[in-house]
């Protein structure tokens, strides 16, 4: 579905769209309350492994190849599992149900859910070959994965549970100093004179 568009967050029925032409692929449909206005909410998948450490897998490894390398223990997640933190617990890694084939002209990013951050769960999302969390190259195709660390109390999560999220992005929609200063003058962003360098 590579196509000519406006740059930018992707709204819901553009999404949608990708997962219609198989960019987006999940491994069960989607609920119903999946899509958000401008984001996809991430589902885990079946089973989390204790890991070692946090790790990214770098330009020549896959994060499947990394698991195999650092895991202590799997967990089946169909009925719920117990993620403990600290040093009982600490590192899991869960293959998400959503997988990736995005065309060349489609990034995304990824965040937890608010919800998350309540809970004092740290997660951040990992791709194949990645040097960066929570970032999805333009036309990434793979698996996603989700590192969660529970970071006060032991958390229960079962397959389908929702913890992280999507945005999905077509071209670079930064503003340079001029451009910001153009849109400032038309609608003020701020009180005031901005601060951009000239």
């Amino acid at each position: 579905m590579a196509e000519d568009g406006p740059t930018g967050i992707l709204p819901a029925h553009r999404i949608a769209a990708l997962a219609e032409a198989g960019q987006i692929r999940p491994a069960t449909p989607f609920d119903a309350d999946q899509i958000q206005p401008a984001s996809l909410d991430l589902r885990l998948g079946p089973v989390a492994y204790r890991v070692r450490a946090s790790f990214l897998p770098g330009p020549s490894a896959t994060v499947a190849e990394r698991i195999e390398a650092l895991k202590l223990h799997e967990i089946d997640l169909t009925s719920g599992a117990l993620l403990e933190p600290g040093r009982s617990g600490g590192v899991y890694i869960v293959p998400l149900i959503e997988e990736l084939a995005l065309p060349a002209d489609i990034a995304a990013a990824t965040n937890p859910k608010s919800s998350t951050g309540r809970l004092d769960v740290f997660t951040r999302v990992i791709t194949d070959r990645s040097r960066e969390f929570d970032t999805v190259a333009a036309g990434y195709t793979g698996q996603l994965y989700l590192e969660i660390s529970p970071r006060t109390f032991p958390i229960i999560v079962r397959a389908g549970s929702r913890l992280s999220q999507i945005r999905f992005r077509r071209g670079n929609a930064r503003l340079d100093d001029t451009e910001l200063k153009a849109l400032h003058a038309e609608t003020p962003l701020v009180d005031g004179d901005p601060q951009i360098a000239d």
